[in-house]
């Protein structure tokens, strides 16, 4: 703090240590003479004519006696005075040292020092002062310290100063100051008292430090705390806490409502892999600009108050991105429910426009979930959490679609919750099993290969793919799914090899999902596994459908290459389902197409899905591929598909998917057929 004096300026007495030496020494120059004087009066006045001593004893002493011992009093006493004068000349060195250690230690100081006495007049200024806010010593000593104190800082800097007399102790104080420049710093201010020897204080020591950039580093510490880097909107922790100072704001008032908005960008990872994280970070700001200038009137952006610790005002609403391509709205003061469904529509539709970034023009779309204020919710997370739930269902509707939560998405999600924790634990458990679906020739009904499906096996019994599969696949566990049931399934391959010989040997298909296709080093992963079960790469079928083949035709055919390169054999599964280009497709190094069963079940009844069959065997063959198809369930579907030179199939006709031990049984049985059918015609045939 500053000296909070008005009066004008004053000479500078000296320092109080220095005033008391050399008021003592004065005083002991006085006494050390007039004593001198009196004793040499005395030796004197005993040599005047006249002067006779009484003739008593004591002073019947010779005048020489008396005059030696009044000469010796004067040598003592003027020896005492020699050394009370070095004393106090000792004691004045040492004051003018540490003046010295002082001025020295002042005015290398970067914290400005002042020295104030017990009415506030200035008594020293260290030159720090100058350096810091630029004032030199005569513009100080010309105007008072308040003239530069902050307005809204002055009371608080004269009751600290007021205090520190008082008390004796003085409190940290940090105030704004007006630098000479015109700019404002921040100084931390510490004022100690200067005691007095009769009680109370003679002054005040007052230390003040510059933490202008301190505070600047803080205050930027505190906005990157709290607000997004990228767009400069209110990050998640600024949200929850805007959104759960709104729920108190409800709870107290019944009338106040508000809406969360989850907003997510439709197929934005697409836009960012294509054209690089830069062009995807220019969207984002833009995105973030186009929906403050499009929320209304009340939702306006919050922006930081410096200074201020408030609660925001009813009625402003906070446009927040808690990360990647997610931004949030916090609707407050809603006059009906209908109110956000409005904003949400205004919007997507103001997200039409296109946006240009990087000469290409952009057209985005959202996916919106909607959660109102509920008297039931006391945490600020499940509001959040079930506006994006509800937006996660706007996305499986399509793009740019809006749903409001309810609870039955409550619900959904919860048991989705549980579904990811137990199929977790089912990995470690290992509860996963391999269910095979015989592959047979259409020309002769023998078994040629198995396709290999994923069974979870739980105490309460299996489940089936079509309940677990999908989310296996978004959570990535579908990774370690797959690569337990390729080497589980070649082991087994290899034990039914041994039971079973046959020529050609029998077949594995397995299918790649579109997370392991995304995989760098699924080609390397495969392999490894071949090798480790030793199997022969060419009795291996990978499939991977139609629509993953062609998401990245230029990426599918690298991928598959490298497969290729393994040695296995490759299929398009479902196909007829995706959106296949047949020009693309014969550059890919695939072996076969498997028929979606679709196409199969209604072969035998209606005309045109009979001859969609018949051009596509015809259009595979034609590319050098063999057929599979898929769903065979009645004997007039086969026969029509041996018609057409489909060459192999699979479906409940022949078997539905089961397990390795009832795989076996039906080798054993069709071996054994077989090998009766062998030994009879050899014993009908006539003998040479």
């Amino acid at each position: 703090m500053t000296e909070p004096s008005k009066r004008p300026y004053e000479p500078e007495p000296p320092p109080l240590p220095i005033r008391q030496v050399e008021g003592q020494e004065w005083w002991l120059w006085g006494f050390a003479v007039a004593v001198t004087l009196v004793l040499t009066f005395g030796i004197l006045s005993l040599t005047f004519p006249g002067f006779r001593l009484p003739a008593s004893g004591f002073y019947s002493l010779n005048l020489k006696e008396w005059v030696r011992g009044l000469a010796a009093l004067v040598l003592l006493f003027d020896i005492y005075t020699v050394y009370q004068h070095l004393q106090l000349q000792r004691v004045r060195r040492r004051l003018a040292e540490r003046d010295r250690l002082f001025q020295l230690i002042t005015e290398n100081a970067a914290d400005m020092i002042a020295v104030v006495d017990g009415h506030g007049r200035r008594l020293y200024n260290s030159p720090a002062y100058q350096k810091v806010l630029g004032y030199g010593a005569d513009e100080l000593a010309s105007t008072s310290s308040l003239e530069q104190v902050h307005p809204d800082d002055r009371d608080r800097v004269l009751e600290a100063a007021e205090k520190a007399r008082l008390t004796g102790r003085g409190e940290r104080l940090e105030y704004r100051i007006r630098h000479k420049d015109g700019s404002w710093r921040v100084l931390e201010s510490t004022a100690s008292a200067i005691p007095a020897q009769g009680g109370g204080t003679d002054g005040l020591v007052i230390v003040n430090r510059d933490i202008t950039e301190r505070k600047r580093v803080e205050a930027l510490l505190a906005h990157q705390a709290f607000y997004d880097g990228l767009t400069n909107l209110p990050n998640r922790a600024l949200l929850l806490d805007r959104l759960q100072r709104a729920m108190v704001i409800s709870r107290r008032h019944s009338d106040f409502k508000f809406a969360v908005l989850f907003i997510d960008i439709d197929e934005f990872k697409v836009f960012n892999d294509s054209l690089g994280h830069e062009a995807g970070d220019d969207l984002l700001i833009q995105i973030a600009q186009r929906l403050k200038v499009s929320l209304r009137g009340v939702d306006t952006v919050s922006r930081p108050r410096p200074g201020k610790d408030i609660d925001p005002l009813p009625g402003e609403s906070t446009l927040a991105r808690p990360g990647g391509d997610e931004f949030v709205v916090l609707a407050e003061e809603l006059h009906d429910p209908s109110d956000a469904i409005r904003i949400s529509e205004r919007l997507q539709e103001r997200m039409t426009v296109p946006f240009t970034v990087n000469g290409h023009e952009i057209v985005v779309t959202a996916g919106i979930g909607i959660a109102f204020s509920d008297p039931n919710r006391t945490e600020a997370q499940d509001v959040l959490r079930d506006a994006e739930i509800a937006m996660y269902r706007a996305k499986h509707a399509g793009k740019a679609r809006c749903e409001v939560f309810d609870n039955a998405m409550h619900v959904g999600a919860v048991q989705r919750l549980q579904l990811e924790t137990d199929l977790r634990k089912a990995l470690e458990l290992d509860e996963f099993r391999v269910h095979y679906q015989p592959l047979v020739s259409l020309q002769n009904g023998q078994i040629v290969g198995f396709e290999g499906l994923s069974r979870w096996q739980r105490p309460q019994g299996i489940v089936m793919p079509g309940d677990f599969i999908k989310v296996a696949d978004e959570i990535g566990l579908i990774l370690a799914i797959n690569r337990n049931l390729l080497r589980e399934a070649c082991e087994q391959l290899r034990r039914w090899h041994a039971l079973f010989p046959s020529d050609p040997p029998l077949t594995f298909s397995a299918n790649i999902t579109a997370k392991q296709f995304a995989q760098g080093d699924l080609a390397s992963q495969l392999g490894e596994i071949l090798q480790q079960t030793g199997m022969d790469p060419r009795l291996i079928d990978l499939e991977i459908t139609e629509n993953i083949a062609m998401a990245d035709a230029e990426r599918s055919a690298i991928v598959l290459s490298e497969l290729k390169a393994l040695g296995v054999r490759l299929s398009i599964d479902d196909f007829g389902t995706g959106y296949s280009s047949l020009c693309r497709l014969q550059r890919f190094p695939v072996d076969t197409l498997k028929i979606d069963r679709t196409f199969i079940s209604g072969m035998d009844q209606d005309i045109e899905t009979h001859e969609m069959v018949r051009i596509i065997i015809m259009l595979a063959h034609n590319l050098g591929l063999k057929v599979v198809a898929e769903g065979i369930e009645k004997p007039e579907q086969m026969a029509m598909l041996k018609h057409l030179g489909c060459e192999m199939g699979q479906g409940y006709l022949f078997s539905k998917p089961v397990s390795a031990d009832e795989i076996e049984k039906l080798l054993t049985s069709r071996f054994t057929t077989s090998a009766s059918h062998t030994r009879a015609k050899a014993a009908g045939s006539p003998s040479d």
